[in-house]
């Protein structure tokens, strides 16, 4: 079997993964941003009234899904070093496909959190194909391959809450939902039938002593856990950039159910909100697939971290003019700013962490960082709601702006240096 330091960059086995997987993720990613702007406007339809019940129902909603996946994240990168990437991401789209058809028919807002629940923790598409690529590509192209990858994202959020719009003002939310389960269906069907994967796992002496009867106990489950996490507790650069996703996906996650409700306040009598909703974050999305891929390519030749630093200012820029707004159309350059920036840092913490995993531990390393990406998820939208159920719509994106800020500067000084020297670990 070639490992990513053996692969040969002319082998096509790892590109066609990489087409079929761009294919997959990019209609997954279609299908989960039809639903996700609309969550905070389909809790009115469930029943919730009150202008500040539906701000803190809408954090309660995002958090819910980020706990759980905070929880079971690792346990599936750990069993996807054990049995392979590709189940992974069969078992996250299928998965996804039945909970969020489910959620088209809840009856309350209570449902609708136990079904969050229940995606965060079964689903996780992004991780489980970040893993599959990093494993499947040589080193030297892995900034290209993983921004790639983030394109294709980007590209399915920008068409996704186009679509979840039109469908919601013309034929309800309901069928919204209905309409990702049918193209996370088909996105795993995409994975089970042309994603080839020859896996072979990486087991250490120690842990086939561990199947040993008499060796079985709490302190030989102690022995395994710290085991399993030891790229983090040995690796200080690992848990730099760990440090660095929690701060930059926080702010980002801070206005997720603030944005629509905010251009629902500053929007015109008449206008149609979810529509409108959709057409700005499918602004932000697009801009985030260029970004994606242009700064992933651009960090292969000069550096991940110095991507990151420029695209956490570049955040900072766009986001704190958004608190003096008072026009939705004044919103799509700078959300579009936003999502050029975010492109950048996901393709280049992705391109960072995969250079940085020990080789047959990526499962791990991307488990635990989903788990931090849901940390933040977690905290950032019950902040950003409280925020704005107590003091206001405008002020999440000032905070926002000031965790990007700090985000930067921390940056500058944590990130390893195998982020400023793309040469360092390449593989053929």
């Amino acid at each position: 079997m070639h490992t990513r330091d053996t692969l040969p960059s002319s082998s096509p086995s790892w590109k066609q993964n990489l087409v079929t997987i761009w294919i997959a993720e990019l209609i997954a990613i279609v299908g989960f941003s039809v639903v996700i702007p609309l969550l905070p406007l389909y809790i009115s339809e469930l029943g919730v009234q009150s202008e500040r019940s539906v701000r803190l129902w809408s954090g309660a909603i995002f958090s819910a899904h980020a706990v759980s996946m905070a929880i079971f994240a690792p346990l599936w990168g750990a069993l996807s070093d054990r049995y392979g990437r590709k189940v992974m991401v069969e078992r996250a789209m299928f998965a996804g496909a039945v909970i969020i058809v489910l959620m088209g028919l809840a009856q309350n807002v209570q449902q609708l959190v136990i079904l969050r629940v229940l995606q965060g923790a079964l689903t996780g598409t992004v991780t489980a194909a970040n893993a599959l690529v990093a494993t499947n590509t040589p080193k030297r192209h892995l900034g290209y391959a993983l921004g790639m990858l983030q394109m294709a994202i980007y590209v399915g959020a920008s068409a996704g809450p186009l679509l979840g719009g039109l469908v919601a003002d013309t034929v309800g939310y309901r069928a919204a939902f209905w309409t990702t389960g049918g193209l996370l269906f088909i996105a795993a069907l995409g994975v089970l039938f042309f994603v080839r994967e020859s896996f072979t796992p990486t087991v250490s002496p120690s842990s086939q002593l561990s199947s040993s009867r008499s060796t079985r106990g709490w302190r030989e489950v102690r022995r395994r856990v710290r085991e399993r996490f030891s790229p983090f507790l040995q690796n200080s650069a690992l848990r730099n950039v760990m440090t660095i996703r929690l701060l930059m996906r926080l702010g980002a996650r801070l206005l997720s159910p603030v944005l629509p409700l905010f251009i629902a306040a500053i929007a015109l009598p008449g206008t149609r909100i979810a529509s409108t909703t959709g057409f700005i974050s499918g602004a932000s999305s697009l801009a985030g697939a260029v970004g994606a891929l242009v700064m992933g390519r651009l960090g292969d030749r000069i550096g991940y971290r110095s991507i990151l630093v420029a695209c956490a200012f570049l955040s900072v820029a766009c986001y704190a003019p958004q608190a003096l707004v008072h026009d939705p159309r004044w919103l799509l350059p700078f959300q579009a700013g936003t999502g050029l920036a975010m492109g950048g840092i996901l393709a280049s913490l992705s391109a960072s962490l995969a250079h940085l995993a020990p080789e047959g531990r990526e499962g791990i390393v991307y488990g635990v960082d989903a788990t931090v990406v849901s940390i933040a998820n977690a905290i950032g939208p019950m902040a950003g709601s409280a925020l704005a159920a107590w003091i206001g719509l405008r002020p999440p994106f000032l905070v926002a702006a000031a965790v990007f800020g700090v985000a930067g500067l921390v940056a500058m000084q944590l990130l390893p240096r195998v982020s400023d020297d793309p040469q360092k670990g390449k593989g053929e």
